[in-house]
């Protein structure tokens, strides 16, 4: 099976491809530049503003279905597709992470909502839509060699309005609580970055500089499951997708996600699943 891995500079749109961020309104988008309906991952972040229309969309496997208006949010390697859309209306802007604020983009991974909805009449919404409408403009003109940085700027401010959203909304207490967050948040983020290789509870509490009982009890406290629980999602979720985009066997995808024992992991997925690897690919592949 061909695996739907596509960078930006195969949209379509050279003027945007060179800025590393392209811009579809959905209204007038072509299937055929960049077909959102067949699940998919890229190596690039996708955010999509829609201000009409009702939305059945699948992320990583899970179903989400959402009345605009509403904001959404793709990262790279998620699996993505849009099973349903009527009445569409709004803006798809993908971008390259390098082009984005660290802190930003890890705000808006950790903190906002698939979907985020919003209010048709607020500021914030009419300030997003006012956004993205110019950004379309100015990606579509490309009348000289300040395009690309004016695109930059606009994606930024674009980013920088969500977070604030994002930030003013929290209701989390910001003393204890929020060293709380903070260090379960940046362990999600070590999970999905060195899952292969780390598979010890020990190494994540050692990058945090604290111990492995406060780790776990600070991760549980939060999200009801343990370090060693994340540890193992992180590794199955990239199983899942490499079941799904490529025809390697099981044995072959246990080594590349940090298993050696490919019985083991075949253990592991259907305990976190419910499938085995071989079922998983049946149901949502083949």
């Amino acid at each position: 099976m061909k695996r739907h891995n596509q960078n930006i500079q195969q949209f379509g749109l050279p003027s945007s491809a060179k800025a590393g961020i392209m811009i579809v309104n959905m209204e007038t988008h072509k299937v055929d530049e960049h077909d959102i309906s067949k699940p998919h991952r890229d190596n690039h972040c996708q955010l999509m503003l829609a201000v009409n229309g009702k939305f059945k969309l699948n992320i990583d496997f899970e179903n989400v279905e959402f009345t605009a208006p509403a904001l959404l949010t793709v990262f790279p390697e998620q699996v993505h597709y849009i099973k349903e859309a009527k009445n569409q209306k709004g803006w798809m802007i993908s971008f390259d992470p390098s082009l984005a604020s660290k802190e930003v983009l890890q705000l808006l991974e950790n903190k906002i909502n698939n979907p985020f909805l919003l209010q048709s009449e607020s500021n914030f919404c009419q300030q997003l839509i006012i956004l993205l409408d110019l950004i379309e403009k100015v990606q579509l003109e490309n009348t000289n060699n300040y395009t690309q940085k004016s695109i930059h700027s606009l994606l930024n401010a674009l980013l920088n309005l969500i977070a604030g959203e994002l930030v003013s909304t929290l209701s989390y207490d910001k003393s204890k609580e929020n060293r709380s967050v903070i260090i379960k948040e940046t362990f999600i983020k070590l999970t999905k970055e060195h899952f292969k290789t780390w598979k010890q509870p020990a190494q994540y509490a050692s990058a945090l500089s604290i111990s492995v009982a406060h780790l776990n009890d600070t991760v549980k406290s939060l999200t009801g499951s343990s370090v060693s629980v994340h540890i193992q999602e992180a590794s199955i979720m990239e199983a899942k997708r490499l079941l799904y985009f490529t025809d390697n066997n099981v044995k072959e995808i246990a080594y590349q996600v940090g298993y050696d024992e490919p019985v083991y992991f075949g253990k592991l997925f259907k305990k976190i699943t419910n499938l085995t690897p071989l079922e998983f690919r049946k149901k949502f592949r083949d």
